[in-house]
């Protein structure tokens, strides 16, 4: 493989791998999940050293910030992340009960995002979008929230 499409692959891998921390160091996923989607991407790219890194991390606190701090911000690919990030956060959505509960995580999250995209859209929707429920408007906040997840839909 030649070493800019091994980069390549190596950048996509983390932006994946971001998503996945940042919903579990929000409680949105489980280890588990997390595991299961490391072990497959290793499966896919064992001579990545990042992932045989968090293979071998056995502390799930240390792996989420080794994976928040070797990643690229510069060079995120924002369209690819949102799209991984919205459709995970859909699955999410669609499986809470609990309006009140997945607003609070929305907000969590987005404070854990990347400051160079917190306020761009559709991101910068998960800092406003519980607004409405204040004023007890539960269904001006999913549609907010709906418009979000289907920002990527062409």
């Amino acid at each position: 493989m030649q070493s800019d499409e091994f980069l390549k692959l190596g950048s996509i891998i983390m932006e994946e791998l971001l998503v996945y921390a940042i919903l579990l160091d929000e409680e949105l996923i489980t280890e588990k999940e997390y595991n299961r989607r490391l072990d497959e991407l290793f499966l896919n790219a064992p001579e990545n050293d990042d992932l045989l890194h968090l293979e071998w991390e056995t502390d799930i606190r240390k792996a989420i910030l080794y994976v928040k701090t070797h990643i690229d911000y510069k060079g995120l690919d924002m369209a690819r992340f949102g799209r991984l990030l919205m459709s995970k956060l859909k699955v999410i959505y669609l499986d809470c009960p609990d309006i009140h509960f997945f607003a609070g995580r929305m907000y969590h999250l987005w404070q854990s995002l990347p400051g160079s995209i917190q306020d761009i859209e559709p991101f910068w929707t998960l800092c406003y979008a519980d607004d409405p429920l204040s004023w007890g408007d539960e269904q001006q906040t999913r549609s907010i929230y709906e418009h979000m997840l289907d920002y990527y839909k062409a």
